[in-house]
């Protein structure tokens, strides 16, 4: 199957076809960092790292674009609030982003250039805009003319009139147009401020990203990926601009992520509904979070709550018992396997029958649009169907082979469609603190009690004496369970587990 990509300027799924045959330039907005990141911040970055992932894994070389706004109006505001400067405040929620983002595994990023290093570049776009009639400069501001853009409004599919009555749009009476938007902005007393043929100022903020994404991945881009509320104004400025510059088409595929929603409510700073990062990865571990939004096609809302989580936190439980159940049965860590092409993956015998169609479904779900929604559940269907082949060729108690090697091989299947996804790359955290060697010494010593008991319970013949002795083992086992430890009796003995 070809993969295929919803593109929202034409509304209708496309073969997808880069520019340059095997190479691929996209380009993601990235934060104004004026506040902490928030789990909203995150849902973009997770979905085109996901994106990446699997575009690589067709044998694509991708570069990936995240810019850093670090000079806007609110990083001005909040920086006058906290009584620092907008260099120092824009350095620190950097910070606080990147490590949000190492956090949640997101690792193909590839270049996050910044916009106050790349002031030259705009305000070479804006000269260029102005010389071709599409800009002009009014008392220290340059604005766009958006009547002279005779498409503005396509990638939103309405026209300039209805996109002003529907939008929040900057007031100014240096404005010819009500629609017009700013590519330069005159500084104000205090402001940070650059030099430009207009005067001291600094950049609007659609004009960055025009100028960092063609500086690095030329005057066309094959995809340009956002969340949804920024398909205006932003993108449709950007699109607007770029064009009019070079003449050129400015994106071949526009992806926009849906939103994360909170009841019937959008996540979002100006709601006032935001959950930070740092707050969240307290009570849920960053796995958790991820699984969270990759359940989902990227297209669609997100629904956000603590009772998602804890759901979400249930489904992850059942792959980890898996990991420990592989590791008893073949002495293997899970997440120190290789990761291997689908092609590359030789089945055998009874597991191919059923492990094959959930491989070329996995494939048929990422190719139709990213479908990560789709694919997450194929790796459930594929966990249950590795779970029975195990009870099924009883390898806990025998591991015999060839069935054990098939065992593994079914397993690789998993192991690298999870790494598409980017999906289980830390071990799960264990949260019963304290010494790990005592808690497990405690917690073999009662496995021990409990299976000298339960021996001795089958050889007493008075039912009333067997009665206590085995009532004692399930009060052990219950005792355990309200301490949140459950014991599993598998064939080669009883292990235990938290949760």
């Amino acid at each position: 199957m070809t993969l295929r990509v919803y593109n929202t300027l034409t509304r209708q799924k496309e073969d997808f076809k880069p520019k340059q045959p095997g190479k691929v330039g996209m380009y993601v907005c990235g934060p104004t960092v004026y506040k902490p990141s928030h789990i909203g911040h995150m849902v973009g970055p997770v979905i085109f790292d996901t994106v990446k992932r699997y575009l690589t894994y067709l044998g694509y070389q991708v570069t990936w674009v995240v810019n850093i706004t670090d000079v806007d109006d609110k990083l001005i505001v909040r920086s006058k609030e906290l009584n620092t400067t907008v260099k120092q405040l824009a350095e620190q929620m950097t910070a606080d982003y990147l490590d949000c983002l190492k956090q949640l595994n997101v690792t193909g990023i590839d270049l996050m250039p910044k916009a106050t290093e790349h002031i030259p570049q705009m305000i070479e776009i804006m000269q260029g805009l102005i010389d071709k009639g599409y800009a002009y400069p009014a008392g220290g501001d340059v604005y766009f003319d958006v009547t002279r853009d005779e498409d503005y409004g396509k990638l939103c599919n309405r026209d300039p009139e209805q996109l002003e009555a529907g939008a929040r749009i900057e007031v100014s009476a240096k404005k010819r147009s009500p629609g017009d938007f700013a590519l330069w902005k005159g500084s104000k007393p205090g402001e940070p401020a650059w030099d430009s043929p207009w005067g001291p100022g600094r950049p609007g903020w659609h004009i960055e990203c025009s100028a960092m994404s063609m500086k690095y991945l030329g005057q066309t881009l094959d995809i340009h990926g956002g969340g949804l509320d920024l398909q205006f104004p932003h993108h449709e400025n950007e699109l607007a601009q770029s064009e009019s510059y070079t003449g050129q088409p400015f994106a071949n595929y526009w992806m926009h992520n849906g939103l994360l929603k909170m009841g019937q409510a959008k996540m979002a700073g100006s709601v006032g509904n935001v959950v930070n990062i740092a707050d969240l990865l307290q009570r849920h571990s960053a796995e958790t979070v991820r699984f969270l939004l990759l359940n989902t096609h990227y297209r669609s809302p997100i629904e956000y709550s603590e009772e998602r989580l804890a759901e979400v936190k249930r489904s992850l439980d059942s792959f980890h018992r898996f990991f420990e159940r592989f590791a008893r049965i073949t002495g293997q860590n899970f997440l120190a396997l290789p990761v291997r092409k689908s092609d590359e993956l030789k089945l055998s015998g009874p597991l191919q029958e059923s492990v094959s169609p959930l491989q070329r479904r996995f494939l048929e779900c990422m190719d139709d649009d990213f479908n990560t929604g789709g694919a997450v559940g194929v790796l459930f269907e594929l966990l249950t169907v590795l779970n029975r082949f195990a009870d099924t060729a009883k390898l806990e108690a025998e591991k015999t082979e060839p069935a054990l090697t098939e065992f593994i091989n079914g397993v690789l299947v998993l192991r690298s469609f999870s790494e598409i996804l980017g999906l289980f790359w830390q071990a799960q955290a264990q949260e019963a603190g304290g010494n790990t060697q005592l808690v497990n010494g405690l917690m073999q010593l009662l496995i021990d009690l409990r299976a000298e008991i339960r021996t001795e319970a089958k050889g007493v013949a008075d039912k009333a004496q067997k009665g206590k002795l085995f009532a004692l083992t399930d009060k052990i086992r219950a005792r355990l369970a309200e301490l949140g430890v459950t014991l599993e009796d598998r064939p080669g003995g009883t292990g235990w587990r938290l949760g």
